[in-house]
């Protein structure tokens, strides 16, 4: 990947919050890479350090240690200009609440000194989303809510979208309405990173996927190689009771669970291994599962999904 392509760059990127009873370390030396014209995901529990990292890209807190890079420029010193080529969605969003939805999109619009254009593209994201402008904030829903603040992300057409759990709130229909948008930005060559801990989301829309963990790190891979992963999960029927211990020695099986005539267990590749383990017992009946993203993000965690 050339700098050119870069659109996000952290190095050791770092941040401990202090307190009186001690420091409690949030992002612990994240050295992230995100391309033009991708969906990142950036996935994680609650609490992981996803939202503190968008803060750190945003210059809304400063880091304890590291850098990060945003367009090839510096995200504290720079922080300025780098936001007028940005989109931002916070995970918790506070709005005026006696203004209407169309005084805001004004308001942020003057902010950015924005012409008709970019309110009659805030129109037509807000009609996409099927939310209606002319309600005062407090009025609103929490996902309406959320859609006002895509359209104020969205309406001066970044080239680098930062949303933090954006579809929270949203219904299924419109999720897919959100999907289908992000989509189009990506193939106008713009930047989406998008954190989540939505595995759907993930999967449904992201080019390439960040494991966080702890403040840490674990896995960058592309989607598309996180659900070619080589482990399955197998369900075997024998004709007659069988114990665990036939197979769970096998190399490449884990994770065995027996029950009457059936065996389950986690299968790494190695088929011809426990084909010759079994091959003296009566088999009736083999069903084979891939791992979902949903699985794949649990063996991070230790804790394969059952």
């Amino acid at each position: 990947m050339n700098s050119i392509s870069r659109v996000i760059q952290t190095q050791n990127l770092s941040k401990v919050y202090r307190t009186r009873k001690g420091s409690t370390p949030a992002l612990t030396k994240l050295n992230l890479e995100v391309e033009k014209g991708e969906i990142f995901g950036y996935l994680g529990p609650n609490g992981a350090g996803k939202t503190t990292t968008i803060r750190l890209l945003l210059d809304l807190i400063r880091p304890t240690g590291g850098n990060a890079l945003i367009f090839g420029k510096e995200s504290v010193q720079d922080s300025v200009s780098i936001r007028r080529k940005v989109g931002f969605l916070p995970g918790e969003l506070n709005l005026w609440q006696h203004l209407t939805g169309q005084q805001v999109v004004n308001y942020a619009a003057s902010a950015r000194e924005g012409d008709g254009a970019m309110l009659k593209n805030a129109s037509g994201i807000a009609d996409r989303l099927g939310l209606d402008l002319t309600k005062r904030v407090r009025a609103l829903s929490s996902g309406n809510k959320r859609k006002l603040g895509l359209v104020i992300a969205m309406m001066h057409t970044p080239d680098l979208l930062i949303l933090d759990e954006p579809t929270n709130g949203l219904d299924p229909l419109l999720q897919q309405t959100f999907y289908q948008m992000m989509r189009e930005i990506r193939n106008e060559g713009r930047t989406v990173f998008l954190s989540s801990h939505v595995l759907g989301e993930v999967q449904a829309i992201c080019d390439r996927v960040g494991i966080l963990r702890d403040g840490e790190l674990k896995a960058v891979e592309r989607v598309s190689a996180l659900t070619h992963t080589n482990f399955q999960f197998v369900t075997i029927r024998f004709r007659d009771p069988v114990a665990s211990s036939e197979v769970e020695n096998v190399p490449g099986v884990s994770d065995v669970k027996a029950d009457g005539s059936t065996l389950q267990f986690r299968l790494n590749g190695e088929w011809h291994l426990l084909l010759q383990a079994i091959r003296d017992l009566h088999v009736v009946d083999v069903r084979v599962k891939e791992p979902s993203l949903e699985d794949i993000f649990l063996t991070f965690y230790g804790e394969v999904k059952k």
